[in-house]
């Protein structure tokens, strides 16, 4: 059985929607080692539709970077309700977090995301999701959708911290399900 595991830019006050407008100031060396610490496990990526929107015009045409090289032959799926095919090669709709819980299910390896709030929280609600890493930048910029909007109660494992450099604090959670507490 496979596992599940998103990456998310955020904040000390949770915030997670622009990290193009704060993060660029802590993304160094160390975070790129994180961030391909996360994606050089993944058999597969996974994308909510507002995210595979924004990276199906940029990636398929790019070719300049490391990420590229990784998120163009990969296999890709793209939760999503209104989403009726993909034009990314190697990309998969699911309609639906049964279909991706299949998915999952019958995929040997990690299947990895980053962003896509509302697939995190989603995710997150319906006891898919199997790792979460953050990457907390040392600034709050208040205004923004947070990546625990919305989400009830969430008890997390902490299965590993770092401090990089810039300050940025690398943490890598597991979700406690209620049938692990045993509740």
């Amino acid at each position: 059985m496979g596992r599940i595991a998103a990456a998310l830019f955020t904040t000390l006050d949770g915030s997670a929607e622009h990290p193009e407008r704060w993060h660029g100031a802590y993304f160094d060396d160390a975070m790129g080692r994180a961030m391909d610490s996360h994606t050089d496990r993944c058999e597969a990526y996974l994308m909510g539709r507002v995210l595979y929107d924004m990276w199906s015009q940029y990636w398929p045409d790019n070719d300049s970077d490391e990420f590229a090289e990784f998120i163009n032959p990969a296999k890709k799926y793209v939760l999503s309700t209104t989403l009726q095919e993909a034009d990314w090669t190697g990309t998969t709709v699911i309609g639906s977090l049964d279909e991706l819980r299949a998915v999952r299910d019958s995929t040997e390896g990690t299947i990895g995301m980053s962003g896509s709030l509302t697939t995190v929280r989603s995710l997150l609600e319906a006891e898919l999701l199997d790792e979460l890493v953050l990457l907390v930048d040392p600034i709050v910029v208040s205004g923004e959708r947070r990546w625990t909007d919305g989400l009830d109660r969430v008890p997390l494992e902490l299965v590993s911290s770092e401090a990089l450099p810039t300050g940025v604090l690398h943490l890598v959670y597991r979700p406690v399900h209620e049938a692990d507490q045993g509740v």
